[in-house]
């Protein structure tokens, strides 16, 4: 069965908007573990917009499924990532000036970079995930590295203006999953995906697991977040 990462950063955004201790992300967290959600995702930014270690160190503890830290190549959030040894970290790119992760990681253009930092972490025992576009040459060099896993940006395929242009996105995302299973990678995929879009996602063969978390967190606002996790598990399934 397709899993389900559910991304707790906006929390974190809610709470950092007051300065104050609420709404908790390692509480929030929890409620989506026990509504179904297969791994727990908070991406430590260089710039603490929402997630701060003390959450991350919190995080280690509580999460019970697997917990997935998104992090950049920068050498301060290595360290602190090799000191927290999550079980699972995903390389992303990351601009300090960005609203949201913009795109994948190039992996072709700084694969020595890349790879230097995956052989690091592995070292410490944490599986390691590359968010790329779906192209198969960052796939080639994503594999290269040394990473046991991929994800694949679908912001293409949420952000598409028209019907053709959904079909051309939804094409290279399938024929990407293909690829990276069949060179030994775990397959997963997120970026932009939403209760009305992800029905097409969850059908791609190949896939291991889909990580959202605005769309969730948004609906959550109206319905509660156990039951805004339900539904999107229910989608996926």
């Amino acid at each position: 069965m397709l899993k389900l990462g559910v991304n707790i950063d906006h929390l974190a955004t809610l709470r950092e908007a007051r300065k104050i201790a609420e709404p908790d992300p390692v509480k929030g967290a929890l409620i989506a573990e026990s509504a179904g959600a297969d791994s727990i995702v908070a991406h430590l930014r260089q710039d603490r917009r929402h997630i701060n270690e003390t959450d991350v160190k919190r995080l280690q503890e509580a999460v019970k499924t697997r917990l997935n830290l998104e992090m950049s190549v920068n050498p301060e959030i290595v360290e602190i990532i090799k000191k927290i040894k999550p079980p699972q970290a995903t390389l992303v790119p990351e601009n300090r000036r960005e609203i949201t992760t913009e795109g994948g990681l190039d992996v072709v253009s700084n694969f020595d970079q890349i790879k230097k930092v995956v052989d690091d972490l592995r070292r410490n025992d944490i599986i390691i995930s590359l968010f790329i576009d779906p192209e198969p040459e960052q796939i080639e060099a994503a594999k290269k590295t040394g990473a046991e896993a991929i994800e694949l940006h679908t912001g293409g395929y949420a952000n598409a203006k028209d019907k053709t242009e959904k079909i051309r996105h939804l094409k290279k995302l399938k024929d990407s999953a293909l690829e990276g299973v069949s060179r030994g990678l775990a397959v997963n995929a997120g970026h932009g995906l939403n209760y009305e879009n992800v029905k097409d996602i969850a059908l791609i063969s190949g896939l291991d697991e889909l990580n959202i978390g605005h769309s969730i967190i948004s609906e959550a606002v109206f319905t509660g977040l156990d039951k805004a996790v339900r539904q999107m598990k229910e989608l996926i399934s």
